[in-house]
């Protein structure tokens, strides 16, 4: 598969480049997608929650009446869970949500997601540029050349470029990474797939 290459003012160079077939066109596999979404959206959660439970609970642990003869029913101290104010029971701990994943398992959910997009038509390849400093208009002058100023875009940098960053970063339907942060979840979760020449170059040896 084939894309012309367009500039910054979103003309067509002429130039064409190729979709390397075991990068963009493999079976895919919706399991190992699920799996490394599932993996990377577990990675991103703190796991700091915390409640006290009866044990943790600030207040007396004098028994409030006698066990038998009140007539109630059987009770023990003001922390008791049962109790409003009491301590929870199995309230959740901090813990680790990471798990582990397979390189190869990794690589093929990326390159089934990166097919996919392909498939939908959604990846746009514009010649590496630069901006001369970081302003937001540059940036969104760039998605209105290109056609992909009314969706969900990332675009993939071959490496850090602080202007193009800046520039992006006020927007909320935009998002500029590098090679080094292209991972399934990110490819999937836009709309536009915009990628720089240098960029697709070190994609396509994937």
């Amino acid at each position: 598969m084939e894309l012309s290459v367009y500039n910054i003012k979103g003309q067509d160079t002429g130039k064409k480049v190729a979709l390397n077939d075991a990068v963009f066109g493999v079976e895919p596999n919706d399991h190992a997608i699920y799996l490394d979404v599932k993996q990377f959206l577990a990675n991103q959660r703190q796991g700091t929650h915390k409640s006290k439970e009866r044990s943790e609970i600030s207040g007396s642990t004098r028994k409030l009446h006698k066990q038998k003869g009140t007539g109630g029913a059987r009770i023990g101290d003001i922390n008791s869970p049962v109790l409003v104010g009491g301590g929870r029971v199995f309230g959740p701990k901090p813990r680790d949500y990471r798990f582990k994943l397979n390189k190869k398992v990794k690589a093929l959910a990326r390159k089934s997601a990166l097919t996919y997009k392909a498939q939908e038509n959604a990846i746009v390849v514009v010649e590496d540029f630069n901006f001369e400093a970081p302003k937001t208009k540059d940036f969104i002058a760039l998605t209105k050349n290109l056609q992909v100023a009314d969706k969900k875009l990332v675009l993939v940098l071959s490496g850090q470029n602080k202007n193009v960053y800046l520039s992006a970063r006020n927007l909320t339907n935009a998002r500029v990474i590098t090679i080094s942060d292209l991972n399934t979840y990110r490819v999937l979760d836009n709309k536009a797939l915009v990628l720089t020449e240098s960029a697709l170059a070190a994609i396509n040896e994937f």
